[in-house]
């Protein structure tokens, strides 16, 4: 007997979506500038786009050389990721290590990609003086691991900020290389650009970063992150309460902008003199404590079970390889390796 037909009624089959891929660093437990800069994004793209989201350990091996620490902290950008809001029912999300075939699929972009578009890169440029006694090869080589790295999974679309835009369109090129020499294989990313803020850290001059050690951090100590709240300078020509000030050169009012809908009525207090720097320093301690609250809670349960975390990041890994296998036969029949 044959199959029935498909009623009218019968719901149409919902096309795939378009596949978006992003990566972090295992810098531990983030601060507030991840959140706001990345990882708030991530969490609204996992709706939008098939969404993978990974921890990038092998990239990490260019600055971290000590075992204990890149275990240590990828496993806590892992936690936070999932304390924040990233769901493994709507996203994917893995270390880069767990899928190895990245490394082998940088080799064989590396012989694609000439050495004079990989001196030119900034980030090569600016880790070279930043680290001068070790300026290794993975420093030069990032950009072909970075470009591996998303059309592995045959991702089309990548977030990222406008400032970011430059170090898209090397990968963009070395895929473009690739599909040259050896015929289409790969989609060339596109950028979704996403709002992304320039947090500055607590010194009001420099984008918040743990190296320059300018943060506030999400999961510290109630204690701690008022510590580093009440350290934040705000605007350095307002000398007494009385004095006006300018939040829109205020680093303090302009973090009020994400964490509450008035932060125009704040605004107006500092530049009426209404309200004073240590005033508008107490209110946004309360309402970082208070926003992150849920997430605090859900990373202290996560770390006390890191098994959970590792099921996680394992099944992350697992979902992909049918996807990466079939990837690497292609390619590698392609370049002549089968």
């Amino acid at each position: 007997m044959s199959e029935p037909a498909a009623s009218a009624a019968s719901p149409a089959l919902a096309p795939p979506r378009v596949r978006c891929f992003s990566g972090i660093q295992p810098s531990g437990a983030p601060h507030i500038g991840n959140d706001l800069g990345a990882i708030r994004n991530y969490v609204a793209l996992q709706d939008r786009f098939e969404s993978i989201y990974c921890i990038v350990d092998f990239h990490a091996l260019t600055t971290t050389h000590d075992a204990e620490t890149l275990r240590r902290r990828t496993r806590e950008m892992a936690t936070a990721l999932l304390a924040l809001g990233l769901d493994p029912a709507r996203c994917t999300l893995f270390v880069q290590s767990h899928r190895p075939e990245v490394a082998e699929l940088m080799w064989l972009f590396l012989t694609v990609t000439p050495v004079s578009w990989l001196e030119r890169t900034p980030t090569y440029k600016e880790k070279r003086e930043n680290q001068p006694e070790d300026v290794n090869h993975g420093l030069l080589t990032y950009p072909a691991l970075m470009a591996a790295d998303i059309v592995l999974y045959k991702a089309s679309v990548v977030p990222v900020g406008r400032d970011q835009a430059a170090h898209l369109e090397l990968s963009r090129e070395i895929v473009r290389a690739f599909n040259n020499r050896y015929g289409p294989t790969f989609p060339e990313p596109q950028a979704v650009y996403t709002q992304a803020p320039v947090v500055l850290g607590t010194d009001g001059v420099r984008k918040m970063s743990k190296s320059i050690g300018n943060t506030i951090e999400i999961f510290a100590p109630a204690d701690e992150i008022r510590r580093q709240v009440m350290s934040m300078v705000t605007d350095t020509q307002r000398i007494k309460r009385t004095d006006p000030g300018r939040p829109e050169i205020c680093n303090v009012c302009q973090l009020h902008r994400f964490f509450g809908d008035d932060y125009e009525e704040i605004w107006d207090g500092e530049r009426t003199a209404r309200t004073g720097c240590v005033d508008t320093k107490k209110l946004l301690v309360e309402r970082i404590l208070r926003h992150y609250g849920p997430a605090r809670e859900r990373y202290a349960e996560l770390l006390a079970s890191p098994v959970i975390v590792d099921r996680i990041l394992e099944e992350g890994a697992a979902r992909l390889r049918p996807i990466v296998d079939a990837t690497m036969a292609e390619v590698r029949e392609k370049m002549g390796l089968r």
